[in-house]
């Protein structure tokens, strides 16, 4: 990961903040953020986050409508349609390999994760990959 990362941040609670993050690791149960509006540091709990989009601009293009369709990139994994417990939806591929077994107990080799990238299916969306929270996730579809 880069020095600083423009990373829009997605909370449980429907909140949202642009910041930046440096040093992201996703097996941290918090992460520091610095919120782009106003500099503030906060420690955030991985927890209270349902995912971590890492955006090209702050701004993106309000005109812009996300195709949710595999059709016109090269596949990059496994195909995934993500439905979050407040009902919105991603479709994209599956950075490394399926991350988990029945019921989202998230684990790969004995270390305990907090969720996966996943790269837009959408090659033009201002979304350069999410990371999504498994603990926000109602369910997953996973096509190889």
């Amino acid at each position: 990961m880069s020095d600083r990362e423009k990373v829009v941040f997605r909370f449980n609670s429907g909140e949202v903040v642009k910041g930046f993050l440096t040093d992201f690791r996703p097996d941290l149960p918090t992460l520091d953020m610095e919120d782009a509006s106003n500099g503030s540091r906060t420690r955030v709990p991985m927890e209270e986050l349902k995912a971590l989009f890492f955006v090209r601009s702050f701004e993106g293009d309000n005109e812009y409508k996300e195709k949710k369709a595999y059709g016109g990139s090269k596949a990059k994994g496994n195909r995934a349609f993500i439905r979050f417990r407040d009902g919105e939806s991603l479709v994209g591929f599956l950075e490394g390999d399926v991350p988990w077994k029945r019921g989202f107990f998230l684990s790969k080799q004995g270390a305990e994760m907090k969720g996966f990238f996943l790269l837009p299916a959408d090659e033009d969306t201002n979304n350069l990959k999410v990371f999504v929270i498994a603990s926000s996730i109602s369910d997953v579809t996973v096509v190889p």
